[in-house]
């Protein structure tokens, strides 16, 4: 009677070699064992990491791109040169006399108003008071319109400045904002004074 142990044919391999060679075996399916020791986890994860990567940087640069260190901002220009201007200068020096006399006289004129417009204070409309008092509001008025017809010349002169491509010069525009401040000061005085008065 003959084994199954006789039975195999002599030299042929074993069935659990042939299942074994039937069916690739999988690199993950070794074990992890280094010299009888078994490899840590974070060891097989630098492994797998380093198995894995691939040649040359597939991420882009952190570095900054030319578009965004380029400076789009615009030129500082230079500071203009003014040059000095006698014809001007007179007609500002001129200009600011005037302003300085028109202004002398309106405070004079305002300190009279003042106790004209106290004396008619509660008077009614149309006495003899209160027409007074508007006489010296009235002479305010014309000294104020004074004022205007300066700021006037002194804006054509800076206009003509500008269409001749000339930087503003800095006499003239300090004159003209202290032009534009003495006729708004007069038309405040001249308000204040008028609303203590009877409604005409």
């Amino acid at each position: 009677m003959l084994y199954p142990a006789e039975l195999r044919v002599r030299g042929a391999m074993p069935l659990n070699e042939q299942s074994a060679l039937a069916q690739p075996r999988c690199a993950w399916d070794r074990p992890l064992l280094k010299h009888g020791v078994m490899i840590r986890p974070l060891t097989l994860a630098f492994l797998l990491l380093g198995g894995c990567a691939q040649s040359g940087n597939r991420f882009p640069s952190l570095l900054p791109r030319a578009i965004e260190v380029r400076d789009d901002a615009e030129p500082m220009a230079a500071a203009p040169v003014i040059v000095p201007d006698a014809a001007l200068d007179a007609g500002v020096d001129a200009a600011a006399t005037d302003l300085a006399i028109i202004k002398s006289r309106f405070e004079a004129g305002a300190a009279r108003a003042e106790n004209l417009v106290a004396a008619a204070r509660g008077q009614a409309a149309g006495s003899t008071a209160w027409l007074d008092a508007q006489s010296g509001l009235a002479d305010l008025d014309v000294l104020r319109a004074d004022v205007s017809s300066a700021m006037s010349d002194l804006d054509r002169l800076a206009i003509d400045r500008a269409a001749a491509g000339s930087a503003p010069y800095p006499a003239l525009e300090g004159l003209r904002n202290d032009a534009r401040a003495q006729y708004e000061d007069a038309g405040t005085i001249i308000e204040t004074l008028a609303a203590q008065l009877a409604p005409a």
